[in-house]
């Protein structure tokens, strides 16, 4: 039915990233902005249904053609940097709260 939903091609425009929630789009939309670097949301989500994920959710960002080098390796540097927090706040304090 939708396999394969691929994002939509604009001149000068390049596709970045792609996720099936937009939570993780925005989170790195806002990431670019504070780096300066431009960018815009295109969301593909059928406001019919209470669909927040999936290929009937898909949403993509996109940026300047221009700057698809300087955005994929923020993009890259965020994704790690999210990867290193602890899953647990408390983790780090042996759990006693302080």
């Amino acid at each position: 039915m939708l396999r394969g939903s691929q994002p939509t091609k604009f001149e000068n425009w390049v596709c970045v990233m792609e996720r099936g929630t937009e939570y993780e789009i925005r989170l790195t939309h806002n990431y670019l902005a504070h780096l300066e670097i431009p960018s815009n949301v295109l969301s593909k989500r059928d406001s019919s249904y209470s669909l927040n994920h999936g290929e009937m959710s898909m949403v993509y960002l996109y940026v300047p053609k221009e700057y698809e080098m300087d955005a994929r390796a923020a993009i890259n540097e965020f994704l790690d940097e999210s990867r290193e927090l602890p899953d647990d706040p408390e983790a780090d304090n042996g759990g006693d709260g302080s």
